[in-house]
Order: C-alpha cells, then sequence, then structure tokens
C-alpha cells in the first residue's frame, strides 16, 4: 500500500485483520469439502467464480459508474468539486483519483477502484446542492479514505468466497428442482449434491455475515481517518446527519433503486436499522458513527 497521511487506527485494524483471517479459515474449510466431495467437478466451480471475481476486480470503476449513470468531469465542468479533491489530495499527500458526478437528487457519494490509478470518487447533484464546501469536503476525505487504503480490493477479493458458495447453492437448488434428488437418479449423485447445496448455503450465510462485519468496520475507520485529515469530527458529523435526514424525503423507489449500491456509498440508501438488523447492514447505526466522531472531537480539543 502507498504510503499516505490518514491516519491508521490499530483496534479496527486489528478487528479487520481478525474478520478476514476467519473468512480465510472458511474459505479453507470450504475448498477442502468441495476437493472431497465433487473431486473432478470442483475445479469448475472455482473457474467460474474466479471469472466474475476477475470482472468485479477489474472493471468495478466502470460497473459503479455505468449503474449510477455517472460521469467523469473536469475541472472546467466541476471546478469547486476538483478543488475540494486537489485540496484533500495534497492534504493526505496521495495521487488524485479520478473526479465524477452522478446525476441524482439522493444526496450521497461513493469511490471505487482497485488502486489509485484507477481510482474514480463520485459525488451526486442531491449532495453538491444539499452540503455546504466544508461538510462536502469531510464527506470527500472519508471517501478518499477508501481509496487510499485500496477498501474496494479487499472487499472484492474478502467476497470471493461469498461469491462461490452462493453460485454452488444455486446450482445445487435448481438441480434439486429439475429432479436431481430423486430416487430415479443414483443415490450418490444425490447425497453429493445435498451435502454441496447444505455446506454452500451455510458457508453463504457464514461469510456473509463475516464481510458486512468488515464492511461496517471499513466505514469507521473511514469516519476517523477523515475526521483526523481535515480536524474537523464536528463538520462530518453534521454531514452525516443532514444526509441521513435528507434521505427521508427521496422517493422510497429511487432508494430502492440504489440499494444494491449500499456497500458504495457514504451512508446507505436504506438504513440496515437497529439491533440484530445491523448485523446485516453494511455501515454503523448513525448513532454509533456520531458517537465516535464525537471522542475524536473531544480527544482533538484536548490538544
Amino acid at each position: 500500500m502507498a504510503r499516505n497521511r490518514f491516519a491508521p487506527d490499530r483496534g479496527l485494524t486489528s478487528r479487520m485483520v481478525l474478520t478476514m483471517f476467519l473468512l480465510g479459515l472458511v474459505y479453507v474449510v470450504f475448498v477442502a469439502v468441495l476437493v472431497v466431495v465433487l473431486r473432478d467437478a470442483w475445479p469448475l466451480a472455482l473457474v467460474i467464480a474466479g471469472g466474475l471475481l476477475f470482472v468485479q476486480y477489474f472493471f468495478s470503476d466502470r460497473i459503479a459508474l455505468f449503474s449510477m449513470h455517472a460521469r467523469e468531469v473536469t475541472p472546467e465542468q466541476a471546478p469547486q468539486l476538483h478543488a475540494i479533491v486537489d485540496r484533500l489530495c495534497a492534504l493526505a499527500d496521495m495521487p488524485k483519483p479520478r473526479v465524477a458526478i452522478a446525476d441524482t437528487d439522493m444526496p450521497n457519494a461513493f469511490a471505487t477502484g482497485r488502486n489509485s490509478r484507477r481510482a474514480v470518487v463520485c459525488a451526486t447533484s442531491g449532495i453538491l446542492r444539499r452540503l455546504e464546501p466544508e461538510e462536502l469536503e469531510s464527506v470527500l476525505a472519508h471517501e478518499l479514505s477508501h481509496v487510499a487504503h485500496r477498501d474496494v480490493a479487499v472487499m472484492t477479493v474478502a467476497s470471493f468466497l461469498g461469491v462461490l458458495a452462493g453460485l454452488l447453492t444455486q446450482v445445487g437448488l435448481r438441480i434439486g428442482m429439475f429432479g436431481g434428488f430423486s430416487r430415479d437418479r443414483d443415490s450418490n449423485t444425490g447425497a453429493v449434491l445435498l451435502l454441496v447445496t447444505l455446506v454452500s448455503t451455510v458457508v453463504y450465510a457464514i461469510s456473509f455475515l463475516l464481510i458486512r462485519a468488515l464492511s461496517r468496520y471499513r466505514e469507521l475507520s473511514a469516519d476517523r481517518s477523515a475526521a483526523l485529515l481535515t480536524g474537523k469530527p464536528s463538520t462530518l458529523a453534521a454531514a452525516l446527519t443532514k444526509i441521513s435526514g435528507q434521505m427521508a424525503r427521496i422517493p422510497t423507489r429511487d432508494l430502492r433503486q440504489a440499494e444494491p449500491f449500499n456497500a458504495f456509498f457514504f451512508t446507505p440508501a436504506v438504513s440496515g436499522g437497529q439491533g440484530l438488523a445491523t448485523l446485516f447492514s453494511t455501515h454503523p447505526p448513525l448513532p454509533q458513527r456520531l458517537d465516535q466522531l464525537g471522542r475524536i472531537s473531544r480527544e482533538l480539543g484536548r490538544y
């Protein structure tokens, strides 16, 4: 990873490393089961899942921009936006990513790209209209932290196991629906398909929860990095509060359409709620994010 001035967080880093270790452990066990049970057929599943990973990893920036109907903009087309990104990149000592705008009223921002050379930071037209320059700067600092820490690459690699398990689960269920588990077929084949489907379902569920936990840790880390880089945690808290409040004014249909991209966004289009629902959310609850920023503000006030 290229060196930059985004402050590290040992606590969050250790939790992310532990989560990645658990994902790797589940991955090893899952592949071992595939090798034993499927024998000659398991390489095909890995090749298909690997192909999906390849596309997602190398074309994540294009896919995200296309899906959000975003367009790259020049400094002449968006001088204020480029000026903020220029200042933050100089402050963080990192290469400047491409800059884009998504024409949607939903106030949000996201960053994508497997590395700093392929990165793009995108703001929606809705967030550009609603936030003050300092608030927008804090949000973009959060997104640039994702770029600096290569979060898109990390999450893409981490999701590989879930993609593979989900693929095998779907294949197993479809074969079962079309008679794959019937008594007329070879009993061993049916047992193998059933076992692979059950194992894949369990692995998918475990990896799903671990990936969501990893995503929440990375959002907290990006909040912290942005607050320390700009020295204005209260401004980031104000932006979070404002955007969350404005989300209620966006038509539900538009929010539902954007929900699949929650993992990319600064704040989710549809909140994951509280309690157990938090386990399935890509972002920490708003109170948790505000509490962390409040602690950082108090710490900065001591110096």
